[in-house]
């Protein structure tokens, strides 16, 4: 079965950092840039993010727009996408708006060592599944589309898109620039150290740049499943 294609998406500071180093969620977006988002999501079949986003920032992980949960809803599909998360420790809130927002089914890949507990802790909120260990993202994109999911985005944190462009399994990314720096190396950045697919030998190719407002989108075609517009 294929997998899903995936869209990464990401807003980062001029040099690089998606977040400060303070105990305040740094805002990168603008309004207009987070109404696209919005119609992304809509777009997809379930958003995924790591443990430490939903520990960190606390997402609803919902579509905003009525009008776009409206229009999944005439097309038989739920109002907003199914919400996933993948973690090694298990040490998830059950009280995290990941989990207690919206209707969408939730679903936790957690590594096979921490599976009982993770179930003890979540089953009544989400189902927990067996990702093997260590978490192998490659697996739990079969058994997305095994789910039906044929479309995911994938929003970060920048460890989860670290893993899935390493292991070259990205097709399209979504990087917005926000037009300042962080400069503290406290902070985290977009990803880290690895080995990835595309390198001045391999460029990926910019299949879109796009001014909104004060931010600019460059939109990277990582595979040959996106499309050129």
């Amino acid at each position: 079965m294929a997998r899903p294609y995936v869209l990464l998406s990401c807003a980062t500071s001029i040099d690089g950092y998606i977040d400060d180093a303070s105990d305040q969620r740094l805002l990168l977006s603008n309004a207009d840039d987070l109404d696209r988002v919005d119609a992304v999501r809509a777009s997809c079949d379930a958003i995924l993010v790591g443990a430490g986003t939903v520990r960190r920032d606390d997402p609803r992980l919902l579509v905003r727009s009525a009008r776009r949960r409206a229009e999944r809803v005439a097309c038989g599909q739920p109002p907003t996408p199914t919400k996933v998360t993948l973690t090694a420790r298990g040490d998830l809130d059950p009280t995290a708006r990941f989990f207690t927002a919206g209707d969408p089914p939730r679903l936790v890949y957690c590594a096979a060592g921490v599976l009982e507990k993770t179930r003890e802790r979540l089953d009544r909120v989400a189902t927990v599944v067996d990702a093997g260990e260590p978490v192998d993202p490659a697996w739990i994109l079969a058994d997305l589309a095994a789910r039906g999911v044929r479309r995911l985005m994938v929003e970060g944190g920048g460890t989860v898109h670290a893993q899935f462009l390493t292991a070259g399994l990205a097709d399209e990314l979504h990087l917005v620039v926000a037009p300042f720096f962080v400069g503290d190396g406290r902070a985290p950045r977009f990803v880290g150290e690895g080995r990835f697919p595309w390198h001045p030998g391999r460029r990926a190719r910019l299949a879109e740049a796009r001014q909104i407002g004060d931010v600019v989108l460059l939109r990277y075609a990582l595979s040959d499943r996106c499309p050129e517009t």
